[in-house]
């Protein structure tokens, strides 16, 4: 059996797996509350490996991998960023926004930063939250699509627009029959995948460089063994706060955070950050490993972003092999669905919460699903751009535009809805407006402006309805 033929045999007996899960947990929606929320039955291995899972995407796979290998080890700065992140999320927010969401009934992130206080003007505050949703997330599902075609065009020699097609086509079919719960319990078999991928293929490369001590030699012989704060300039300070500005947006992530709204009780919550942040350690530090492996092993590859491809059809047998790629596709799959499902409670749930008993027919949202899926796959065939960037500028216009707002309500803070709406928009608009400029050194100015601004805004407007 060749490789081709393992990868095609693995992807089938998988999705297959998938549709499988799809079906189960059709039979267990029997609301809004248990199509988004899994019925806030979540325990703590499926609720921190499928958040970790659809935090982390094809981004870390191939992203982080890709970044290694092109920067050398400045990419180690990403290791504290993200996991630092991670123990931001389960630590502090997730604690306060299981028992907020709870107290609240809140079902989407967007009902617990735009509470019922807000009065009249909280239906328009919802519906700009979930327009900014969608806008992200569609950038963020086509940023998996395009993935996906990189991993298709890799082992079948397909053409990335068909890659695109089927790629979507298996994520849409599991999401629309089995709601939050089938996204759940596919993200966590596929963040498995991803742990496996993470420890096999970093110890066959590092195997193949002769060890740390021939990796380090090799990188300094290089010249990619320079960390950028050795340095003493500017220029490698704003590297690493840019960086760090990853962390900052991990409360913003409203397909992560619905993790902890969905929690089981307070047991799951303290064993699943263990097992969450233990996972982060494992992948990440994997990828990065593998990134830098590769750069000594492989002089020029053109697409850096291809690393993982690469080592593992130079260096695992063809089955193995196949089961890699497979732990790829599962890293898209299981970010896309999970924001293919958020994307659709922004529409159909919080567009029309004033209408809550039209929820518990849920054709609708089925439909926005289908709707939000194919406005991602046309973004995906029609517009091109590295999957490390394009995420990354969905993630900060998520994390800025929620994740102020998110943290002073979890401060127990109260913001009045002009502020509420200010700060949204400001946190959006800009991390979109600095885009469009040259990058800075690490994207600080658009990982890190946005955040603070729209977070003084929000603390302003606390204290003047304090004092109102």
């Amino acid at each position: 059996m060749d490789r081709t033929d393992s990868v095609f045999l693995t992807l089938i007996v998988y999705n297959a797996v998938l549709i499988g899960v799809g079906l189960w947990a059709r039979s267990r929606n029997k609301g809004v509350e248990d199509y988004f929320l899994a019925g806030r039955g979540l325990g703590p291995w499926v609720a921190a490996i499928s958040a970790s899972a659809s935090s982390s995407s094809a981004w870390t796979l191939l992203g982080v991998s890709g970044a290694a290998y092109a920067w050398g080890l400045p990419a180690l700065w990403i290791f504290p960023a993200t996991v630092g992140g991670f123990m931001l999320n389960w630590l502090w927010v997730a604690p306060r926004l299981k028992e907020l969401a709870q107290a609240e009934r809140a079902v989407t992130l967007s009902e617990v930063v735009v509470p019922a206080t807000l009065g009249p003007k909280r239906k328009q505050i919802l519906r700009i939250a979930a327009a900014i949703i969608v806008f992200c997330f569609i950038f963020y599902i086509a940023s998996q699509f395009e993935a996906a075609g990189k991993a298709f065009e890799s082992v079948f020699e397909l053409s990335k627009h068909a890659s695109i097609m089927i790629g979507a086509a298996i994520v849409l079919a599991y999401t629309l029959l089995g709601g939050f719960w089938a996204v759940s319990v596919t993200d966590s078999i596929q963040g498995i995948l991803m742990v496996v991928a993470s420890v096999a293929l970093p110890v066959v490369a590092l195997s193949a460089v002769g060890g740390f001590g021939a990796l380090l030699d090799g990188l300094h012989v290089m010249g990619a063994g320079g960390s950028p704060i050795g340095t003493g300039t500017l220029v490698g300070v704003f590297f690493v706060l840019g960086l760090f500005g990853i962390g900052l947006g991990y409360p913003g992530q409203p397909h992560v955070v619905n993790r902890f709204m969905a929690l089981k009780d307070e047991q799951a919550l303290h064993q699943g950050r263990v097992i969450a942040i233990g996972w982060a350690v494992v992948v990440y530090s994997g990828m990065l490993l593998l990134g830098l492996s590769a750069r000594v092993l492989f002089a020029d590859l053109g697409d850096s972003e291809q690393v993982l491809f690469h080592v593992a059809t130079e260096l695992l047998p063809a089955l193995v092999s196949g089961v890699m790629v497979a732990a790829v596709l599962s890293a898209i799959m299981s970010t896309a669905d999970s924001q293919l499902l958020v994307a659709a409670s922004a529409i159909s749930y919080d567009w029309n919460l004033t209408s809550r008993q039209e929820q518990h027919g849920l054709r609708r949202t089925r439909t926005t699903v289908v709707a939000v899926l194919i406005l991602a796959t046309v973004l995906a065939l029609v517009w091109q751009a590295d999957i490390f960037s394009r995420v990354l500028f969905a993630w900060s216009a998520a994390g800025s535009a929620f994740g102020p707002l998110l943290i002073m309500r979890l401060l127990g803070r109260s913001v009045s809805p002009a502020a509420t709406r200010l700060a949204m928009l400001t946190g959006f608009g800009l991390t979109v407006f600095i885009s469009l400029f040259p990058d800075t050194p690490g994207d600080v100015a658009e990982r890190l402006v946005p955040f603070f601004v729209a977070l003084a805004i929000a603390a302003a407007g606390q204290q003047k309805a304090q004092s109102a």
